[in-house]
């Protein structure tokens, strides 16, 4: 077998474990936001504020994104909210982002732009609303 049929053949399954690795990395932020778990140095409830929004968002989106269902339009909003955390929580630190701690914020945001077009993979809900095993 020749390395292009092996790409062929388990390209939607990579692609489906970094769209759940990714979603379940960020879901520990979705959850430390809204629900202080795991602990945070810096522990913040507000539901109504710009911090509690992004909660819900990384909660629910990644909550998509796992089962991979509109794994597309969440990983846009996703890739967004990750967009403008960087923008607006650490770019104002430091114009590096090995100092404004924003490294994961952008590696987040383009990992989500990118399942945003390439969709999500295998074993994805989204695949059984399309009525095929792949995608």
């Amino acid at each position: 077998m020749d390395m292009r049929a092996i790409s062929v053949k388990w390209s939607p399954y990579l692609l489906a474990t970094l769209r759940i690795v990714t979603a379940l990395l960020l879901l520990e932020h979705g959850t430390q936001k809204l629900l202080g778990f795991p602990a945070s140095a810096n522990p913040s409830l507000a539901l109504m504020s710009l911090l509690g929004l992004q909660g819900c968002l990384e909660l629910i989106g990644s909550l998509l994104l796992v089962s991979g269902a509109f794994t597309r339009a969440a990983a846009f909003v996703l890739s967004g909210d990750m967009a403008a955390a960087y923008f607006m929580a650490h770019l104002p630190k430091s114009i590096f982002p090995v100092l404004n701690g924003g490294d994961a914020a952008i590696l987040f945001c383009f990992i989500f732009l990118y399942l945003a077009v390439a969709g999500g993979g295998a074993c994805a809900v989204d695949n059984l609303r399309r009525k095929t095993d792949m995608p």
